[in-house]
């Protein structure tokens, strides 16, 4: 059986990097760090990923992202294919000031729908009798009914990912092929039929640590500098795909306008472009 890598708490940095600069921190990463199993023999040393994310009717965990709140959380389902008995993870993320917190459990696929309904968590709805995952779903559950979350959106992509093996302690990933489509039920497919690419042509490099900085990734910074950069693959991708398809219009005078509620996601995506300028390649 595959080994459970989730780190439950972290620091995380993101950067934005080319291609051909990916290709040459996987040899600097190799150097330290080993292959995440799930890569092993794929193109790229990659393996898919799928998330749906739920937020409630105004977007208030979009919001909470693209204003910067320094506590926040994320609530998605992860899956990595779409065969029937394939498991599906509640994952909830947690920001605490610079700290990301994690918790997730696995759910059989044919219970998923019951508990997005309102179904109260149980042993019978999971993959394992760890108390510590039943525990992670029910805080999901709670959340998603305190603000009345639904699907909202499928973010997919491949990732590299680079372990250490005798702690946990470090990870490295870089993502590619980010792809983002709102979705409004949970359908828990790999097939997407128009999806937006907010990061293209760019991979997200992320440095993830739960103790010390390493001194290696400080080399590693400073001979490809990088620059650290806001890379929220829901949030931006909901930016790219425009509010406007997720119900955000108010009538006025008998015509539908959009609803603006801050200027926040126009600042943040100009960041993220004068930020990729500044990447070198």
């Amino acid at each position: 059986m595959a080994t459970d890598r989730l780190q439950l708490q972290r620091l995380e940095l993101k950067y934005l990097i080319s291609k051909e600069t990916a290709l040459a921190v996987r040899e600097f990463v190799r150097c330290y760090l080993s292959l995440d199993e799930y890569g092993v023999g794929k193109p790229d040393y990659s393996y898919a990923i799928h998330s749906l994310y739920l937020d409630s009717d105004d977007l208030k965990t979009y919001w909470d992202t693209i204003n910067g709140n320094k506590n926040r959380y994320k609530l998605r389902l992860r899956y990595y294919d779409d065969r029937p008995e394939s498991p599906v993870f509640f994952e909830l993320k947690r920001r605490m000031n610079d700290a990301i917190l994690k918790q997730r459990g696995g759910v059989r696929r044919d219970a998923v729908d019951a508990l997005l309904q309102g179904e109260l968590p149980g042993p019978e709805h999971m993959l394992s009798d760890n108390p510590r995952h039943l525990l992670a779903v029910q805080n999901f559950c709670r959340l998603m009914h305190e603000i009345q979350a639904k699907p909202k959106g499928h973010v997919a992509y491949l990732r590299e990912a680079w372990v250490s093996t005798h702690d946990n302690s470090v990870r490295v990933t870089m993502d590619r092929d980010v792809r983002f489509e709102p979705e409004f039920v949970a359908r828990l497919s790999c097939e997407m039929k128009n999806p937006v690419w907010p990061f293209e042509p760019k991979v997200i490099l992320e440095l993830k640590f739960t103790g010390r900085y390493p001194n290696w990734f400080r080399e590693l910074v400073q001979r490809f500098n990088l620059f650290r950069v806001g890379a929220a693959k829901y949030a931006d991708g909901i930016s790219e795909a425009g509010l406007d398809r997720f119900g955000h219009f108010l009538p006025v005078n008998g015509h539908a306008v959009r609803e603006f509620t801050g200027l926040a996601p126009f600042r943040r995506r100009n960041r993220l472009r004068e930020s990729v300028e500044e990447v070198a390649d």
